[in-house]
């Protein structure tokens, strides 16, 4: 009876040794993906700004964080844009005309939106924003990008900047050897204005990647007492 017993309590115990790791790592899985939650702000049409998670965050930002409307509009206004040239077209052409990022209608409703944006975000959340409308070309012209504040630093992040491109997938746009690539004429740079404030660019994206990203690092809170603030009109009024 003894051997019976012994016999038909060891698979048993063999399955519940097997199953115990894999619940625990299926359940380790899952507690190790961060959670993602995305909240609108604003939308206009196809203009959207929204809280999300800073799923690159390695350390806490300075958030919520109150800002006025006519504040963030300030620190837009002084944001500049240029194509970015190679050598020869740079030769035949000169250095690309620095333009403003963001135009007196995107600011509009940028700055309100972000704003109440920023006083919503946690210390793990960005601001995300993306503007869009059609040209007289038919033509779509975007703008994409995100920012939150780690003080004494903004740090914005651009995508594209005032992008034109067909309302769908253009193909055009990419190299025809390596069709994953868009073409370098799509580069840009950016800076901000007064430049004294403006503590570094970095340069990100991968190699060889459509994913451009160009993040500056604004001593905003210098900013602010020292440059004029730009008005809104009737916008700025919640």
């Amino acid at each position: 009876m003894v051997l019976v017993y012994f016999s038909r309590m060891v698979p048993v115990t063999v399955k519940r040794v097997a199953i115990a790791p894999i619940a625990f790592i299926a359940i380790a899985g899952c507690a190790g993906k961060p959670a993602t939650t995305t909240t609108t702000v604003a939308e206009e049409g196809f203009n959207i700004v929204r809280v999300e998670s800073n799923l690159e965050a390695k350390q806490a930002s300075t958030q919520p964080l109150s800002l006025a409307p006519t504040e963030v509009a300030t620190i837009l206004r002084g944001l500049r844009a240029w194509e970015q040239r190679n050598i020869l077209h740079r030769l035949v052409s000169g250095e690309a005309p620095r333009t403003r990022a963001f135009r007196d209608d995107e600011i509009t409703f940028l700055a309100p939106a972000i704003a109440r944006a920023l006083a919503q975000a946690g210390p793990f959340d960005r601001v995300y924003f993306h503007l869009s409308h059609a040209t007289e070309s038919g033509e779509e012209e975007t703008t994409t990008g995100w920012l939150y504040v780690r003080d004494p630093l903004l740090y914005l992040v651009l995508s594209e900047v005032h992008d034109r491109h067909a309302p769908g997938p253009d193909i055009s746009r990419y190299d025809r050897r390596m069709p994953d690539i868009p073409a370098q004429s799509g580069s840009f740079n950016v800076t901000f204005e007064p430049e004294q404030y403006l503590d570094k660019v970095v340069s990100k994206g991968g190699f060889l990647s459509a994913d451009q990203r160009e993040e500056l690092r604004i001593r905003y809170r210098d900013v602010l007492p020292e440059v004029p603030p730009h008005p809104l009109g009737n916008a700025n009024k919640e």
